[in-house]
């Protein structure tokens, strides 16, 4: 059966003031210099143990600044987002292909299905895949291990969708297709480098990529 997992923040939805405005939040709690809003966006899709690490600096306290982080986001910031536009239509599309739809990020499971149920994405996915507040699985590698493993999919009959390279990275670490997400977050580049299978400039190109990456009847 084939089956579509999709990235969250930069493919679904745009999180980029929840996330930053948080992550400056967590900076200043931890008297770090506060770049401006806009150096910060290369932070939206990575797990936040691994920006605030980048951020901080070699033995700066991750626990006390991602503490920090959720303060603001767990109340506050995981509603400034907005759904992209396209994202219903391409939902439905492949709906109508018959595909199961599975949401994998490393974001915290908690904070992911909260997002979901708050923008109204529920009645279209399957199911939710997060991380662990700990940080397990938050790399998309053992995430999307996780998801294939827990859903029974067949790898070859699987597509991931994501704006950044670390979609890439877990899709091909387990052997799935991989579209990348041209309207998201990415870098100038990043998703080529990366090797996607397939690049989308808009939502709505997503279903007819995965009818060609995986050899479907129109």
């Amino acid at each position: 059966m084939l089956t579509v997992f999709l990235d969250l923040d930069g493919t679904l939805i745009d999180s980029r003031e929840g996330i930053v405005t948080s992550l400056l939040h967590a900076l200043r709690e931890m008297d770090a210099e506060l770049p401006a809003p806009a150096e910060l966006i290369w932070t939206i899709g990575p797990p936040i143990w691994e920006s605030l690490g980048v951020l901080l600096g070699p033995g700066a306290d991750l626990d006390a600044a991602v503490a920090a982080y959720r303060d603001r986001f767990g109340t506050v910031g995981l509603y400034e987002a907005d759904v992209f536009d396209g994202v219903g239509e391409m939902l439905s599309d492949l709906r109508d292909m018959d595909a199961r739809l599975f949401l994998a990020t490393s974001k915290p499971q908690i904070y992911a299905e909260e997002i979901v149920a708050h923008f109204g994405l529920g009645p279209w996915l399957d199911g939710v895949f997060g991380s662990e507040l700990d940080g397990t699985r938050a790399d998309k590698p053992s995430l999307l291990a996780h998801a294939l493993a827990a859903t029974e999919t067949d790898p070859a009959h699987a597509v991931m969708v994501g704006d950044r390279r670390h979609d890439i990275e877990g899709a091909k670490a387990n052997d799935v297709f991989c579209i990348g997400a041209l309207w998201g977050f990415s870098d100038e580049g990043e998703l080529h480098l990366a090797e996607a299978d397939a690049l989308a400039a808009e939502p709505e190109e997503v279903p007819d990529l995965v009818v060609d990456l995986l050899g479907l009847a129109p």
